[in-house]
């Protein structure tokens, strides 16, 4: 796991790579310059672009001036620099790099607080303002030359973090921040990166490594992680010789109704495809022949509004319910059977979701360790409207410990959040996923990886690693706009061998 850090743990992260590697904070500066360079020149490798560095004061400014003197260096030949001096303050490593550009032929203009803002067409704007640590929005003249920037017709590259953006906390949306097109941040993302507030600011962000202790990184526990393919090639079981379809565990999938059982097939397929030994489909009598005539493999048990269905509850290593399960009185009488008779940890979306919401008792006697998958609304109906994604990531950490339960909020980066109060966010996944029902598909896999008697969190782990890495494969390469959730549980066999070789 990638650790993500605050912006306090970031400068801690510094102070001791500086002290103990050793080396001097200018020459760690000097580090990262060169790892943000060394990505820069790849993408943009026309050394006639015209670009100009709009610099602060501070560290933010001093990597600037030196990623502007290491450009010239590698001889692009159209570059300027503007310092924004709104204070008399200056750090001693931008006192340092300042001297060092100022030996170069390297125009630079000064702006000073209340002066007039240079006529600017340069092709890339580098934005080296202001770093991490902001804690207030922007105001006065710093407001003012964003909002300049903002309207400028160039390709914009913030150093770090963009200006006016806050690292972690609550992102307001009418605050004045950089435009970035592009973000080349040092060491690992920020964590506001990964939530959706950011794409009003962020195009994209790419990270270049600055040699910080990994050692002391990882000792900081941080509550926030990344996940990276190699956890999950560490976690996932290949199959072995001498298994069979009950050394890969039975799951139960409670779903549909005469008029969404297209939730329960998708769920029921993803579970078999994902790996689970034997799935069974509880279903309306209605829906029988849909799920024969869909998937044959899948078992089912018949259920109908008069009465419950007869289920052996011990026969089963995990159940996952609610994919159009509806809302109705037999719905709520079958949700409360489950919980009150199976002990185990419950895979619960959808319907389900909205039924605990109505329901905080309910909501409460959910097994230990269970996993509740909402989206943004769903997940706002159990535990309260939010106004902010951080709101909703704090919540989550709360919620998750009271209940003793894992809570997979799905997102761009879905986020998986612990009873111990971490937040583990996924990489995998893209828009051409964004089709109804594919999270009846995530739902199948989740309980697919407990049936295979992967713990809880390895099962949330695996489960949204691997299902956003099969709509990747699919549309990816493909250059497809829209996947089918179908067709993505089809690939899930595949993608897994592929994680497992």
């Amino acid at each position: 796991m990638l650790p993500l850090l605050i912006s306090e743990q970031i400068r801690k992260a510094d102070a001791f790579t500086i002290a103990n590697e050793p080396i001097t904070s200018v020459n760690l500066m000097e580090r990262a310059s060169k790892a943000f360079v060394g990505w820069f020149i790849n993408h943009f490798p026309d050394r006639a672009l015209s670009i100009s560095f709009y610099c602060g004061t501070g560290n933010n400014g001093g990597d600037g001036l030196a990623i502007a003197r290491l450009l010239n260096e590698h001889h692009y030949k159209c570059i300027k620099v503007v310092i924004a001096r709104f204070s008399d303050k200056q750090s001693n490593d931008f006192t340092i790099n300042l001297g060092r550009l100022i030996q170069t032929d390297i125009p630079i203009t000064e702006i000073d607080a209340g002066g007039g803002i240079p006529d600017e067409n340069s092709a890339i704007i580098i934005d080296a303002l202001l770093g991490t640590g902001l804690n207030k929005p922007l105001a006065g003249d710093y407001e003012r030359l964003v909002k300049h920037i903002n309207t400028l017709n160039s390709t914009i590259v913030a150093v770090d973090v963009p200006t006016g953006f806050f690292s972690e906390g609550e992102v307001d949306p009418d605050a004045t921040v950089i435009k970035a097109d592009l973000v080349i941040t040092f060491q690992q993302p920020r964590i506001n990166f990964l939530l959706p507030e950011s794409a009003l600011h962020i195009n994209c962000w790419e990270v270049v490594n600055i040699g910080l202790s990994e050692k002391f990184v990882r000792d900081l526990n941080s509550s926030y992680q990344f996940v990276e393919e190699k956890d999950i090639r560490i976690i996932l079981k290949p199959r072995h010789r001498f298994s069979n379809k009950g050394t890969y565990g039975h799951a139960l999938i409670i779903a549909g109704q005469a008029k969404t059982m297209g939730a329960a097939l998708l769920c029921a397929s993803a579970s078999a495809h994902a790996g689970a030994g034997l799935t069974t489909a509880c279903v309306p009598d209605s829906g029988l022949v849909a799920l024969n005539s869909y998937l044959p493999e899948i078992m089912a048990i018949v259920r109908n509004e008069d009465e419950p269905p007869e289920i052996e509850w011990d026969k089963f290593n995990v159940i996952a319910v609610g994919p159009g399960l509806g809302k109705g009185a037999d719905a709520v009488d079958l949700l409360s059977a489950i919980i009150k008779n199976y002990k185990k940890p419950l895979v619960i979306d959808a319907d389900a979701l909205n039924l605990l919401a109505a329901d905080n008792k309910l909501l409460k006697a959910i097994p230990a360790g269970s996993i509740l998958t909402p989206h943004m609304k769903e997940f706002d109906r159990l535990f309260g409207e939010h106004k902010s994604w951080w709101k909703r990531l704090q919540t989550g950490i709360e919620q998750a410990k009271s209940l003793n339960i894992y809570i997979v909020l799905k997102n761009d980066y879905t986020i998986i959040i612990t009873p111990d109060g971490k937040c583990y966010f996924n990489p995998t996944g893209n828009a051409a996923m964004a089709s109804g029902g594919m999270g009846d598909v995530l739902t199948g896999v989740i309980a697919a990886m407990l049936a295979q008697k992967y713990s809880p969190l390895e099962a949330c782990l695996i489960g949204t690693y691997v299902h956003g890495k099969a709509g990747d494969e699919l549309a990816l390469p493909n250059r497809l706009n829209v996947i089918l959730p179908g067709k993505l549980a089809a690939q899930l066999p595949a993608t897994m061998a592929k994680l497992m070789a």
